[in-house]
């Protein structure tokens, strides 16, 4: 079970597939001009990816080497037929506004690595769990991205007005809203800027870490075996 909660945490935060590995970009810049869209194809492509992924590792050692690409697409490609009459039958707003892009999980670089890399090599239930994780991870960054854009460019959140709009006919002050975030610039502007500050926190956590092992090592040993920091971390008494 650890190894499954590893699965998930690596998906969500080591190797986040929009943020760190940054892998399908096309439905990342396209699709999240608001925060419903990121959520929805989020949540399609995370489904594709935990079914593909269980499947492909059931029949790993049945699939030949030499046709195993074309055997990842035929069942990543039925089950994104599924996904796509269902949202077709059940959410067609969303089915409308996905377009292109839901039959375009097909090729996904995010599915067929996974099944590459992972599914192809590991048994199911570390496969199902990776497939979340990395699901999840995808879905969070869509819909980072579409929050942000959607916020500065018509100031809604989930298509509820949260920053009242300026009126000009009626000379009433508000929110002008920045369209060009809900354009293709905004999109490469958002996910520059959410990239730069998840590697600052990150880089913030990674050093606040090494502090604190320098600090449990030094104390371990003591500053008759350091010294090295001046008596700050453990003062002797001796310092000026």
């Amino acid at each position: 079970m650890n190894n499954c909660t590893e699965r998930v945490y690596n998906g969500l935060v080591k190797e986040n597939p929009t943020f760190v590995l940054m892998l399908g970009m096309c439905p990342t810049l396209a699709v999240t001009t608001s925060a419903i869209n990121g959520v929805g194809m989020g949540l399609s492509t995370t489904v594709v990816l935990v079914l593909s992924n269980m499947l492909i590792s059931m029949l790993r050692k049945v699939i030949p080497d030499s046709v195993r690409m074309p055997a990842f697409i035929v069942v990543v490609a039925s089950f994104v037929t599924i996904v796509q009459f269902l949202l077709e039958g059940f959410v067609p707003s969303l089915y409308d506004a996905l377009g292109l892009y839901i039959p375009l999980i097909v090729v996904n670089c995010i599915i067929l690595g996974r099944a590459e890399s992972y599914a192809s090599k590991n048994p199911v239930l570390p496969s199902i769990f990776d497939g979340i994780g990395m699901g999840l991870g995808f879905t969070v960054g869509l819909t980072s991205i579409g929050i942000v854009r959607e916020l500065i460019g018509s100031g809604k959140i989930f298509g509820m007005q949260i920053l009242p709009l300026a009126d000009a006919a009626t000379g009433k002050a508000g929110y002008t809203p920045i369209t060009i975030f809900i354009l293709a610039p905004g999109a490469f502007m958002v996910l520059a800027g959410l990239t730069a500050l998840q590697n600052k926190v990150k880089n913030n956590a990674a050093k606040k870490g090494r502090k604190a092992a320098e600090t449990a090592s030094c104390g371990e040993g003591g500053c008759a075996s350091c010294g090295g920091c001046g008596g700050k971390v453990f003062p002797t008494g001796n310092e000026e």
